[in-house]
């Protein structure tokens, strides 16, 4: 049967500003959407992402598209991917892992253009704010040439976001590259983008994991706050409801010191820290990949 390993993830309590990014006027602003009847905040998935990625490469992990700080722009290890059609020997985790699409036209009229394309087997949400955005703006000037000063104001909302990643271990060529990417988003601290000019901490303070064959999600944007207060009371219905067996959900972070999720220590499914639930994920998918190809 088919793996599948899902998350979902809430960042710490920050504040967020889109500097340099897009503009109205003399407003920096950022990008929101209508979430629940409420305007809130948002960071897009390719922002999280190239956050990633460039964990990878800092931590020595060869991938095909490498961050040139210096110059700003991306660079290309084999921007043909040869080395994935040939379908032997290594290849780079973030072709195998975020996919790749290289679109080419026709070289002459009449002819036919061509796609290389791999759909990402790591799925990524889009971060939604918990809270509603207020309209928070910082107001400041910029003093140019003499005699002529610029008024500018940027966007800012103090808040945490939530996302979720989904993703079948299986359809990689290396399955075990499954357990880098579990760890790059528990170690996650910045995005791309214009999001990323602002220094906002991505990686998680609470966290929800599940491992399961079942191919929905069914965690995703688990997270509510209520008078300052965070809960899981969805994920813990469906726990208690039975649509999501408790063996398959691994909690950790701060959430775990609610009361309600204390309870679900007996279950085996609730851990202190960050790392101790990624730890426990970790062995439960290597476990369950050996067991896989032996079978």
């Amino acid at each position: 049967m088919s793996i599948h390993i899902f998350g979902a993830i809430l960042t710490s309590n920050g504040c967020a500003a889109n500097n340099r990014g897009e503009t109205e006027g003399n407003i920096t602003t950022l990008q929101k959407l209508l979430w629940n009847g409420d305007v809130h905040t948002t960071v897009s998935s390719e922002a999280i992402r190239w956050g990633i990625r460039y964990h990878w490469q800092t931590k020595g992990i060869p991938v095909n598209r490498q961050w040139d700080n210096e110059k700003n722009i991306h660079l290309w290890k084999d921007a043909k991917w040869e080395g994935w059609n040939k379908k032997e020997g290594s290849t780079y985790i973030d072709d195998d892992v975020l996919g790749f699409m290289k679109a080419e036209a026709a070289g002459k009229e009449g002819g036919k253009g061509s796609t290389n394309v791999r759909r990402g087997v790591l799925e990524v949400s889009r971060a939604i704010s918990l809270v509603p955005y207020a309209g928070d703006i910082s107001f400041n000037s910029k003093s140019g040439e003499k005699d002529r000063t610029s008024l500018y104001g940027t966007e800012i909302h103090c808040t945490r976001y939530q996302y979720g990643f989904a993703m079948s271990p299986q359809r990689l060529r290396e399955p075990e590259r499954c357990l880098q990417s579990v760890d790059a988003i528990c170690s996650l601290t910045q995005v791309g983008g214009n999001h990323g000019r602002y220094l906002f901490d991505f990686s998680p303070e609470s966290i929800v994991l599940r491992i399961s064959h079942d191919p929905a999600p069914r965690i995703l944007y688990c997270f509510e706050e209520k008078n300052g207060e965070i809960s899981l009371d969805n994920l813990l219905y469906k726990i208690n409801s039975g649509d999501i067996p408790a063996n398959e959900v691994f909690i950790g972070g701060k959430i775990s010191q609610d009361p309600k999720i204390q309870k679900l220590k007996n279950l085996g499914c609730c851990e202190n820290g960050i790392s101790q639930a990624k730890e426990k994920v970790s062995q439960n998918l290597q476990k369950m990949l050996k067991e896989s190809s032996n079978g």
